[in-house]
């Protein structure tokens, strides 16, 4: 057998017990959702020439996609993930939402202004209080669009869904009659 491919081999084998080690180990679990890697897990990365990654949560904190906690009611079609703050208080907040195929909501407003970035399927939009869906602008991936606080608009999905990002200032939602 060639240097080379002992070489692949070894780090494939330690590939391997890194990987048991994290995942079996359940104290390693832990350790490593507090941004700690366990001892065993650090000397085995040296022995195989491993780069070490540490971000210190304090300066930059994230979230990986298995991370985001979605929320939703059953059979309403639409789920949220809030990411920052929460849109139902006061302050900033920045919230996922995605939506099944060809569900939409009726005409509604915000009191403040929101940015909308979409990042997957086709959102429609429209603006007035007459819900028109053959009445509404597509927008594709990459597209923004700014809610205009105050103004009538409604919007949704057809065939393929969505997934927006959404960041304003809550509250999000207008005060109902009779509430404060």
């Amino acid at each position: 057998m060639s240097k080379l491919a002992k070489l692949g081999l070894r780090s494939a084998l330690a590939m391997g017990i890194l990987g048991l080690t994290v995942f079996s180990n359940p104290s390693a679990k832990r350790s490593t959702e507090a941004n700690t890697i366990p001892p065993e897990v650090l000397k085995l990365m040296a022995a195989y020439g491993a780069d070490m990654v540490t971000i210190d949560r304090n300066a930059r904190d994230f979230k990986l996609p298995d991370q985001i906690e979605w929320q939703g009611r059953p059979g309403s079609g639409s789920q949220s993930a809030n990411l920052f703050g929460d849109p139902s208080k006061a302050g900033l907040y920045v919230q996922l939402l995605r939506r099944d195929p060809n569900n939409w909501s009726p005409p509604h407003m915000h009191p403040n202004d929101r940015f909308i970035t979409v990042l997957s399927g086709t959102m429609w939009i429209g603006t007035g209080t007459n819900f028109d869906k053959d009445n509404t602008q597509p927008l594709k991936p990459g597209s923004f669009v700014r809610d205009i606080a105050n103004q009538m608009h409604y919007d949704g999905s057809k065939a393929d869904g969505l997934t927006i990002e959404i960041v304003g200032m809550g509250p999000a939602s207008m005060p109902r009659e009779g509430k404060k």
